[in-house]
């Protein structure tokens, strides 16, 4: 089992945007003394849910500030972006981090980004698979042309070539799936996939076993399909109580998820529906490692054993302040990890 952190850079009510990245550069740091696996960086655009617009440029700052833990992004949003200009990043970043760097992507959300970055509705309703071929053949092949309905350019070099690692074939990538359409289309890619703190491990369970299936009749052997490192998104709060480390998420989370999610702007005016945030702040204690350290391997192991999945990117700042979050992780690195079972 893999476990990792989940950095949002979450600006909780009374902070500063330079506050929620500092704790966010922190936490990969911490995360790295405390013998985590890996830090994944998320982007978002124009709300205090998130305040990192770019995770790809945020995770090559924590390369150069870190050594060993492996740094991903969750996600890059690939509607608001080119895939070539993405391709070329994760190109460099691999190359110079010696592999270190694992690149995620996803669809977003029928967000205003679409407006401002001049790429509109139809870029993530329509064109994301278009985007994902792309940046995959970029990130896979020596010269690359595009001729599709969003992208057309004449044939080109790949440079740098991400493949010239010699124990490793490129760059790493997942991508967010929601629905069974995007699992398909992973699947058909034979990439692995990033689930959602919002989803439960029956639910999970059913999305890697969709994923399977279809990978193998798109063609990808069953050693390939055993060995997908899918990753499992949830929240850890330590404590010597389970009460107590509720109480410390329903205190903090409400107030950020509720400023946060509600700042959310359609492109097109659609309704839109957001959760209570102290109901889904009680869902996320109830699913994930929230409690003392037994039980929060034990919840991580039994996900696991439910789902197949065996990585894990935790969010440890749902308490909103930097000295706890600096605390939690080294909690769940020191107690945490090594009550946790060996599962191949």
């Amino acid at each position: 089992m893999r476990v990792g952190a989940f950095v949002l850079a979450a600006q909780f009510p009374g902070q500063g945007h330079g506050e929620a990245l500092y704790r966010a550069v922190r936490s990969a740091e911490v995360a790295e003394e405390a013998g985590l696996d890996a830090v994944w960086v998320a982007e978002h655009h124009f709300v205090p849910y998130g305040v990192c617009p770019s995770a790809i440029t945020l995770a090559a700052l924590l390369l150069g500030r870190t050594r060993r833990i492996g740094v991903g992004t969750a996600v890059s949003v690939l509607p608001t972006t080119h895939p070539v200009a993405l391709g070329e990043q994760t190109a460099l970043l691999h190359l110079t981090s010696g592999g270190r760097f694992t690149l995620g992507v996803g669809r977003g959300g029928p967000w205003v980004d679409l407006e401002v970055f001049n790429s509109g509705l139809a870029a993530y309703e329509e064109s994301f698979p278009e985007s994902l071929d792309l940046l995959m053949r970029w990130l896979r092949q020596p010269r690359v042309s595009a001729a599709g309905e969003r992208f057309s350019f004449r044939e080109v070099a790949v440079v740098p070539r991400p493949d010239e690692l010699l124990d490793r074939p490129g760059p790493p990538v997942i991508v967010a799936c929601t629905s069974p359409a995007s699992v398909r289309l992973a699947a058909r890619h034979g990439l692995p996939m990033l689930l959602g703190m919002h989803s439960g491990d029956q639910e999970k369970a059913e999305m890697v076993a969709l994923w399977r299936k279809c990978a193998l009749e798109a063609g990808s052997s069953p050693e390939q399909v055993a060995a997908a490192g899918h990753v499992s998104a949830g929240v850890v709060q330590i404590a010597d109580r389970r009460a107590e480390a509720a109480e410390t998420l329903l205190k903090a989370m409400p107030g950020w998820l509720q400023q946060g999610l509600g700042a959310h702007v359609t492109v097109d005016g659609r309704a839109r529906r957001m959760r209570d945030p102290h109901a889904y702040t009680e869902l996320l204690c109830a699913l994930h490692p929230v409690g003392p350290p037994r039980l929060c391997a034990d919840r991580l192991a039994a996900t696991a054993e439910r789902t197949g999945i065996r990585r894990f990117a935790l969010l440890a700042e749902g308490c909103g302040d930097l000295a706890g979050t600096e605390e939690n992780l080294r909690c769940l690195g020191a107690e945490v990890l090594p009550l946790l079972p060996f599962l191949p």
